[in-house]
């Protein structure tokens, strides 16, 4: 097999120089087309209004590798989407668009994107994530002195997790804020940035998604000082905080549903939806303690999120100073039947966090296909369960797995290496460049099955946690795959971290974790570079990731295959450096080629 270098383009500084910050403004866009390819010639397709217009490209620089061209878009509608057309010698032409080059017609769903509405904060991009479902990560001595509530089912600390049924969100293991800033250490050894709490308010669950007030930290926790000190603790280290904030509904128990349910007139009535008052209620998935909010209400929006007195706002101020918000089912929130306000409310959120937080991030939790929310005015980026994890896991999954996939009636399918890179290019392109270098890219969390217990090899989690240090985005870590924890299911998974036993933590899975995350930490062209495509296979996927300053080669195999032989023209190909993996790059004469051992996951720098 060889590679061959094809025309490309991103949102990176390479290929956008500057980024719109208003209408009516003309952007630079460059297209890199190497001298081996058989185009003559290139030109720009932009949509404006609706309506498309096109300009031929110039020619600004070459070198022995690549011919770069340049054309300017007008920048007339707040996400402006543009591909560029390929001139061949020949006369005839192709496609560059974000999903690849194309000798048909694509649809503009995969059209670049450029949108004025700014980019995430800085630290957001740069650092990885790392999620703690607070009841299972550890426990202090304060909580010993605080009573068992009635709904909760105490357990041992080295108990297992229910995996299904009735208990799986009563079983009450006792983690609070104390030991989580007790703990620390782990996370700055581990080269962790930013922590992202799952919820902290007072509930009748472990996992707390059925808030009973959005005004006070659940005692259990330790309450107000604990998160604020946990915050404090954090910002010493130079980590930030991010909390999870369900927009969709409350808990039964929350005090507006009882203020609602007690008075058809009352104001938090008309918070919520009803089909009849006070007992036949709209609820997350059918779920009767989750009933949903109605975001038509303008008191709801004034007092959850418009303002500097809203819940969102409260906590993003001292003493708490939370970093941002991750937003539980963004993909729901506004939405039933006819209704939908979900645009309106993901503005509202992050108007309000940039006026008191300028530097605030919020996420969505899009489970599926959430890129419609995605245009750059709303959620910052979202869980990028469609563009990153599913097609990892299909790529590496154990064929027999027997795990269920995200609630279908199906398990999780093994699929080729073509399939997992087109499902990751094509959800990528339809979002702007801003959006897709900001996505969360997890590997499990709280609501799957771990890792582990779906690829059941080591060697596959290191090709897999690879991907997810050098895949443009930003790495979620959930607390424990640092130490191989298991699960079928995300309540299964939620095993409580074993501090006190070492004979289940594996070291080697940490010591792995720990070089991936400074491997990212370490190169800032993984963390803000551009992505360019150079090999998909049914075994192994290959690509560059690079900025100004360097280029780094990524090789994921998922098993042993038959190696490729690399175009002589790539850049910096004749001082390629090995940074992580093995073996190195072959070399015959003047030929070099990709090693085919796999399962194997390997980073050179080129330049």
């Amino acid at each position: 097999m060889k590679i061959s270098l094809t025309p490309h383009h991103d949102g990176s500084p390479r290929y956008v120089p500057r980024l719109p910050s208003a209408l009516g403004e003309t952007v630079r866009l460059r297209v890199r087309v190497p001298r081996s390819s058989p185009y003559a010639g290139v030109a720009l397709r932009w949509v404006t209004d609706g309506e498309a217009a096109a300009e031929t490209a110039t020619v600004v620089a070459e070198d022995e590798s690549d011919t770069w061209y340049e054309a300017q878009l007008p920048f007339e509608n707040p996400v402006t989407r543009y591909r560029f057309v390929l001139l061949r010698a020949d006369g005839g032409f192709d496609w560059l668009n974000g999903s690849g080059v194309h000798s048909y017609d694509p649809p503009d769903t995969f059209d670049f994107a450029l949108t004025r509405f700014g980019t995430p904060p800085q630290w957001a991009r740069a650092g990885v994530v790392y999620q703690i479902f607070p009841d299972r990560f550890a426990r202090s001595a304060d909580a010993d002195a605080r009573p068992v509530p009635a709904w909760a089912q105490p357990q041992p600390w080295d108990a297992e997790p229910a995996a299904r049924g009735h208990l799986t969100s009563r079983q009450f293991y006792g983690g609070d804020l104390r030991g989580i800033e007790e703990h620390l250490d782990h996370l700055a050894e581990l080269g962790v940035g930013t922590v992202y709490l799952t919820p902290v308010f007072p509930a009748r669950s472990c996992h707390r998604y059925d808030a009973a007030s959005f005004d006070e930290v659940d005692p259990l926790l330790g309450g107000d000082e604990a998160l604020a000190s946990l915050s404090a603790a954090l910002h010493e280290r130079g980590m930030r905080l991010v909390g999870d904030l369900t927009t969709n509904h409350t808990g039964d128990a929350h005090e507006w549903f009882t203020a609602a349910r007690a008075d058809a007139r009352s104001v938090e009535a008309g918070y919520y939806l009803w089909r009849s008052h006070p007992d036949d209620y709209v609820s997350w998935l059918g779920v009767p303690s989750l009933p949903k909010l109605d975001w038509s209400s303008p008191e709801l929006r004034k007092r959850f999120a418009d303002g500097a007195d809203s819940v969102v706002a409260r906590w993003l101020q001292p003493p708490v100073s939370l970093d941002g918000w991750r937003i539980d089912v963004a993909n729901m929130t506004g939405r039933h039947r006819d209704t939908d306000l979900a645009h309106d409310v993901a503005r509202t959120v992050r108007g309000t966090m940039e006026a008191v937080r300028p530097d605030g991030l919020v996420v969505g939790e899009l489970m599926h296909d959430g890129t419609a929310d995605l245009t750059g005015d709303g959620w910052h980026a979202g869980m990028n369960y469609a563009g990153f994890t599913r097609p990892v896991w299909t790529w590496l999954a154990a064929p027999d797995n027997g795990v269920g996939y995200l609630g279908m009636p199906v398990t999780i399918p093994r699929r080729s290496g073509e399939d997992s890179a087109r499902a990751m290019r094509e959800f990528s392109a339809m979002v702007p460049w801003q959006v897709a270098t900001s996505q969360w890219n997890s590997l499990d969390s709280h609501d799957t099955p771990r890792l582990l217990t779906l690829l059941r090899d080591e060697a596959l989690v290191e090709v897999a946690v690879g991907l997810q240090m050098t895949y443009p985005g930003t790495p979620v870590v959930y607390a424990g795959d640092e130490w191989g924890l298991q699960g079928e299911t995300g309540e299964h998974g939620r095993v409580p971290m074993p501090w006190d036993d070492p004979a289940r933590r594996d070291p080697r899975l940490h010591e792995l974790y720990r070089e991936l995350i400074a491997l990212r930490n370490d190169h800032p062209a993984l963390q803000e570079g551009g992505m360019r495509w150079l090999l998909v296979s049914q075994d192994a996927l290959a690509y560059l990731r690079e900025d100004e300053s360097e280029s780094l080669l990524v090789l994921a195999a998922r098993a042993e295959w038959e190696g490729a032989e690399l175009p002589a023209d790539l850049p910096g190909l004749d001082s390629a450096v090995l940074l992580r993996g093995g073996p190195d790059l072959q070399r015959d004469g003047t030929a070099v080629r990709l090693p085919g051992t796999g399962p194997a996951l390997s980073v050179w720098r080129l330049r």
